[in-house]
């Protein structure tokens, strides 16, 4: 089969190059669409800020982006594990960085990519461009530039300069720490801590330690020679220095004779499980080497059952990941207008970690990956998208700059809390929680068109994360060919490939149809062909258990994929009628379109059905929902026929429903600003502004959350077909690999609630 790292590696060169190049764009955050706009955005409008802030330069934060915006920096000569690749080579990564700013803090960043030939020329660059930022991130600079660089940094600038390499980890590996000397019953002041790496990460977390608690001198350092020690000579001013301690030990192994903590930053493989036999009883092991670390995480829980492990891959616990701090580090850095980001703030950081992982774990975030977690051994640091990090990390860096007086402004702490919650808005880790629980209990799903280059991408990407076992309809030989001559990376077992004209179930399935669909003119001959097209046997497949959900639709319309469903699988007992339905991914929150794609010809009891079942799968979302029947009229403003019926549903759906919010007819502007919504109709029932829309009719739905996506960049999943006997997904023709992946999930969270609940309750697909 195809080699895992070439696809891996294919995949994210398409990813970078796909549409427009990069991931990042810079998008103006005011309308610039008529002469006047451009007047007062440029000239000679823009001379009024130009002034106010000559006059007073603190006025710079109230008129331009500068509050908001981070310089991610780099010369390129220590990039991920690439090495002194160079400045432009390092460029994808730090686009990367500020995505990560974006998507988990609403940071803005810029990128800059420095061609130096010295760390002074760096640091003239870096200290010259204090007035565009509002912070600088240094990032993937060698040691030990980087120690002189960031200190000169420091010292020059009035704004926060952190180099994550060094204090990230440090952060996040100290809240671990805390949590984990509490689980093991130890002082942190009597740790005896192995460091196994002496770069610019190992020293910046050993100088953390330090400030939480362990003492310097339990602290032996180990590069690749061996121990730092007094046996050992080394050049004055060699960071490594401040770690070199006069101690018998010579070698890693012997160094971690008797050790509590055995940090690990250095290669794979470099720590053996004798070793961790030699350590003392009810040890810490963090192996933070990435992509592999020092040992592995089911080694060292094999040889030291007693230990608690921590790695930096996301696959197994504890995962020390930097994505938990410095956006949000930043971000309560920011919002204050520190000058500087200093020991109090890392370690308000470090404390903040530790004291949410003791937490309750709410449930979006066990949904959201899987599995229930509970503080403990498997779990002291929070998860990555646990969307509380923000608001419980950056207040309490904006509080350590206030209490030590680096901060220019202050906050009152509960109000910036709330209005940090609303920040980011709730669909965030919306997608990855229906992976996580799919992969939680993986089904067999049918794909017809396996031949298809798209489902064969996605499917790959399905079965590493083990959302689903794909079985691929359609002749063997071409599939394997296309897989081979693609790369495409689909190990051998991990899925199946049926050829329904080869298939020894045809002739029953085909006797199946016959019976159900005899009087419908449906004959024996007609049923044999149809079991021959993949699409129909993929729906008899569904039909008769042997796979648990289809999902298909790309080489077909609409209508020609759900009739084949509607007559091999029906409708599921209780429903009215099926229609589908896209979640859309606002940055305020998700926001479920219904009818998108199904329901031709409208009157009120239609109207209401469809309301009824999008409302109910915003339930299974986690959402309460707010409905709002959409139309031209507000609240009887206009007396037609369209408008009427509109009014007419809701009036049924609330006599069918009283437990459901539902208000119209309405604009949809008005359904969506509950400001405008009260103004017009204080006596709404609505609580909030709505999530779920209905459209009057398919034509506006399927407009809506087309416009919505393409012109408004709002990602949107689906179309979710509600009502069916068992899951069916139809996909779009200009459905992406990703989406498919999205749908997919779907199918098997929607077949596990089906096994779960065999009495019919409301389905996702």
């Amino acid at each position: 089969m195809s080699n895992p790292r070439s696809q891996r590696g294919k995949d994210a060169l398409e990813f970078h190059a796909k549409g427009r190049p990069g991931k990042i764009q810079v998008v103006p955050t005011k309308p610039l669409t008529t002469q006047r706009d451009l007047s007062l955005a440029y000239s000679p409008g823009v001379a009024e800020p130009c002034m106010e802030i000559f006059k007073d330069p603190a006025e710079v934060y109230k008129y331009t982006a500068r509050g908001n915006l981070v310089a991610v920096i780099s010369d390129g000569t220590a990039v991920l594990g690439l090495g002194d690749i160079g400045p432009l080579a390092s460029k994808p990564v730090m686009e990367g960085k500020g995505v990560l700013f974006k998507k988990f803090a609403d940071i803005d960043v810029f990128d800059l990519e420095v061609k130096a030939t010295s760390p002074d020329q760096f640091i003239e660059c870096v200290a010259a461009l204090e007035p565009t930022f509002g912070g600088i991130n240094l990032e993937d600079i060698k040691a030990p530039e980087c120690f002189y660089i960031e200190e000169k940094l420091k010292q020059r600038m009035n704004i926060p300069v952190f180099h994550d390499d060094q204090h990230g980890t440090a952060i996040i590996s100290g809240a671990a720490l805390l949590n984990a000397v509490e689980i093991q019953k130890k002082a942190i002041g009597e740790l005896k801590v192995v460091v196994s790496g002496a770069g610019a990460s190992a020293i910046a977390c050993a100088k953390f330690y330090i400030s939480l608690g362990v003492k310097a001198e339990n602290i032996v350092m180990c590069d690749s020679k061996g121990v730092l020690s007094t046996k050992r000579k080394f050049e004055a001013g060699d960071p490594k220095l401040e770690f070199v301690r006069d101690v018998p030990a010579v070698t890693l192994a012997d160094a971690l004779v008797g050790a509590d903590l055995l940090l690990g930053l250095s290669r794979a493989g470099l720590v053996t499980p004798e070793m961790l036999q030699a350590m003392a009883p009810r040890p810490i092991i963090f192996a933070l080497a990435n992509p592999d670390p020092e040992i592995d995480y089911p080694t060292a829980k094999e040889t030291r059952p007693d230990a608690i492990v921590a790695t930096g891959r996301s696959d197994y616990n504890n995962q020390v990941n930097n994505v938990l701090g410095f956006p949000f580090i930043f971000r309560g850095a920011l919002d204050v207008r520190a000058t500087q980001i200093n020991e109090a703030m890392k370690v308000a950081a470090a404390h903040a970690l530790a004291e949410l992982a003791r937490k309750d774990v709410p449930q979006v975030v066990n949904a959201a990956y899987g599995e229930e977690f509970h503080f403990g051994p498997e779990y002291i640091i929070p998860k990555p998208f646990d969307p509380r990090v923000l608001h419980w990390v950056a207040p309490a860096v904006a509080k350590a700059a206030m209490d030590t007086g680096v901060a220019q402004i202050q906050l009152e702490l509960d109000g910036y809390r709330e209005r940090l919650q609303g920040l980011l808005g709730g669909s965030t880790a919306v997608m990855r929680k229906f992976v996580r629980m799919a992969a939680g209990a993986p089904k067999k799903v049918v794909f017809p068109e396996g031949d298809d280059p798209r489902i064969l991408k996605a499917c790959s990407i399905i079965t590493e994360e083990r959302i689903a076992r794909p079985i691929l309809l359609g002749d063997p030989q071409r599939i394997e060919k296309l897989i081979r001559d693609l790369d495409i990376d689909l190990l051998e077992g991990s899925y199946e490939i049926v050829d329904p004209r080869e298939d020894p179930a045809a002739s029953a399935y085909a006797e199946i149809l016959h019976r159900r669909r005899e009087r419908k003119g449906v004959t024996a001959e007609l049923s044999r062909l149809l079991m021959r097209e993949r699409n129909h046997f993929g729906m008899m497949m569904v039909a008769e258990r042997r796979v648990d959900g289809i999902v298909t639709g790309l080489n077909f319309s609409y209508s020609d994929t759900i009739r084949p469903a509607l007559q091999i699988i029906g409708i599921r007992p209780g429903a009215r009628r099926i229609c589908g339905m896209y979640l859309m991914l606002h940055k305020g929150g998700m926001l479920f379109f219904g009818d998108t794609t199904v329901n031709l010809d409208y009157d009120a009891t239609t109207l209401a059905d469809v309301a009824e079942m999008v409302a109910e799968a915003a339930r299974t979302f986690g959402v309460t929902p707010r409905v709002a029947m959409l139309s031209f009229s507000n609240f009887g403003s206009v007396r037609d026929a369209r408008s009427t019926m509109v009014a007419d549903a809701t009036a049924l759906l609330r006599r069918r429903r009283p437990d459901l919010e539902v208000e119209g007819e309405m604009q949809a502007n008005v359904a969506v600003d509950y400001a405008l919504m009260q103004s017009i109709f204080p006596s709404t029932q609505l609580t909030g502004p709505a999530n779920v829309l209905i459209f009057p009719n398919l034509e506006a739905g399927n407009v809506a959350y087309k416009l919505m996506r393409e012109l408004g960049g709002v990602p949107a999943v689906g179309p979710v077909l509600l009502g069916m006997a068992r899951p069916v997904t139809v996909l779009e023709r200009d459905c992406s690999v990703d989406n498919i992946v999205h749908m997919t999930a779907l199918t098997v969270v929607a077949a596990q609630k089906e096994e779960a609940d065999a009495s019919g309750s409301p389905q996702l697909v």
